[in-house]
C-alpha cells in the first residue's frame, strides 16, 4: 500500500475494530493510525477522536459507504423501538 491517504476519523476502539475487520472481509487494505500519545495521556483522542483510517484513494467510496452502514446501525440500536 504505496499511496494512502486519510478517509476517515474514527472516534472510538469499537468502531475501529470492526471497520477493520470487515475491510479486512472485503480485501480492502487500510491502515488504522490511533491518535494515542503517552505523552499527552490520551489528551488528543478526547479532542479529536480515537484515531484515523488511511487506505487508497480508489476504495473511499466503498469505505465511507460501510462507515455509514455501521453508524446508522449503531444508531438505531441506540433508539427505542416504539410498542
Amino acid at each position: 500500500m504505496s499511496n494512502t491517504e486519510k478517509i476517515l476519523v474514527l472516534y472510538n476502539q469499537f468502531e475501529a475494530s470492526l471497520l477493520e475487520d470487515i475491510l479486512k472481509d472485503r480485501g480492502i487494505p487500510c491502515i488504522l493510525k490511533s491518535y494515542h500519545d503517552s505523552a499527552y495521556d490520551g489528551m488528543w483522542q478526547s479532542q479529536n477522536g480515537w484515531g484515523q483510517l488511511d487506505a487508497s484513494p480508489e476504495h473511499r467510496e466503498e469505505i465511507l459507504a460501510i462507515y455509514s452502514e455501521i453508524s446508522r446501525n449503531q444508531t438505531d440500536g441506540d433508539q427505542e423501538k416504539p410498542e
